[in-house]
């Protein structure tokens, strides 16, 4: 069905199933309780999952099947970000041309940073795609700013006026999609529960769904195939007469509109753009997430961003006054001993619960949280893993 065998359309259903629910899922926690804190089903961060979960499945279309890294991914989403508020303060406020704008811009400027950068691979490659990134940032922050806004970047105003949109003088426009605000939503109570539904966020978890439906057919196809090829012997397939750098140049521009697409939709749940989006350290992040949630497979990438997004912003949020509390029933010493000791990996520090986690990911589970759930699954099954399948996964995990 759509293309897809069972397996892959069932893999697809969930994802569907759980991108609806996550209002739901995400806040499991009663509004009133000492655990509510860790509940997660806001508008803002949802839609920061779905976002960044197109964001992570693009890049993983390079990196994964290709095996090229890049570190200047987030000179894409920046681009499209600038794009799209652009499209809203001279055109319209309507949504959907913003992101169609940053998804096209992002694809022409993804064109032309890989047509140079793909003149090399490995390490030098990487290293001409960070260039680029730095050298849009520095452009974006203090070079073109009449066009970016500088270091306060851009963002709607009440001296604007769109072409085709009625607002009143004075009037800020706020981003619709046909007149729906994306801030509109209602909360449903079910006794102590408090949940969210958010316009925003299922206009946002559609184009998620759209762009995991499409690297799935991306991976299953030919072209993803000569992809692969591309990764396991580069060398092999030029003495077979067949020339890889269509196909990665190829690769290179989807990944670069997925985050186009991703940057568009940004501007829409928040109409505003700054520079920060083009940093090198948002390059890593993509780049963390992929190898966390696991490299070459489909859902990874979505796995990977929502467990950082959720970190850093719900584990970033925990502070030493709710450390006593949570604490409170040790003893004195032994509660602030506990607690000087936790305190450092979380708050502020949350950056190193991370960097521990990365570590481990990498050395005991090398295919990410995909194959940490794939072990999980064996062990309930009562199934023990293939030796040839360990042996295949450690030595190429993002296969």
């Amino acid at each position: 069905m759509l293309g897809l065998d069972k397996k892959d359309f069932r893999l697809l259903l969930i994802v569907i199933a759980i991108t609806l629910l996550a209002p739901f899922i995400l806040n499991p926690f009663p509004e009133n309780s000492g655990m509510a804190q860790f509940n997660a089903g806001y508008p803002d961060l949802m839609q920061r999952f779905v976002i960044y979960g197109i964001f992570a499945i693009g890049f993983n279309i390079l990196f994964g099947l290709t095996g090229y890294l890049s570190f200047g991914h987030a000179a894409f989403l920046g681009v499209g970000s600038y794009a799209a508020i652009w499209m809203m303060k001279l055109v319209t406020l309507n949504v959907i041309p913003a992101i169609i704008l940053g998804v096209i811009i992002a694809g022409l400027f993804a064109l032309a940073v890989g047509y140079i950068s793909l003149r090399r691979s490995g390490i030098y490659f990487s290293i001409l795609t960070l260039a680029f990134a730095q050298m849009s940032y520095a452009l974006a922050y203090s070079v073109l700013t009449p066009i970016t806004g500088g270091e306060t970047g851009l963002q709607i105003k009440s001296t604007d006026s769109p072409l085709l949109s009625n607002l009143e003088p004075g009037e800020i426009g706020r981003a619709n999609l046909f007149g729906m605000d994306m801030r509109a939503g209602f909360d449903l109570s079910f006794g102590d529960w408090l949940f969210t539904i958010n316009a925003g966020y299922y206009i946002a978890a559609v184009f998620m769904i759209i762009a995991f439906y499409l690297s799935i057919r991306i991976f299953r196809s030919p072209f993803g195939t000569m992809l692969r090829a591309v990764k396991s012997n580069q060398t092999r397939m030029y003495y077979t007469g067949l020339n890889a750098r269509p196909y990665t140049l190829a690769a290179f521009v989807i990944s670069g509109m997925y985050a186009g697409l991703a940057g568009g939709l940004l501007v829409a749940m928040d109409t505003q753009a700054g520079p920060e989006r083009m940093f090198w350290t948002a390059s890593g992040e993509v780049v963390l997430m992929t190898i966390l949630g696991g490299a070459g497979t489909l859902i990874g990438p979505v796995l990977g961003s929502g467990a950082i997004k959720y970190m850093e912003n719900i584990l970033s949020k925990i502070n030493k006054d709710i450390l006593h509390e949570w604490f409170a029933f040790m003893p004195d010493g032994l509660e602030d001993f506990v607690i000087t000791i936790v305190y450092p990996f979380i708050g502020k520090g949350w950056h190193l619960t991370l960097g521990l986690i990365f570590m481990a990911v990498v050395i005991f589970l090398p295919g990410g949280l995909v194959e940490g759930g794939q072990r999980i699954g064996r062990l309930l099954r009562g199934k023990k893993a293939n030796p040839d399948d360990e042996k295949a996964t450690q030595s190429t995990p993002a296969e």
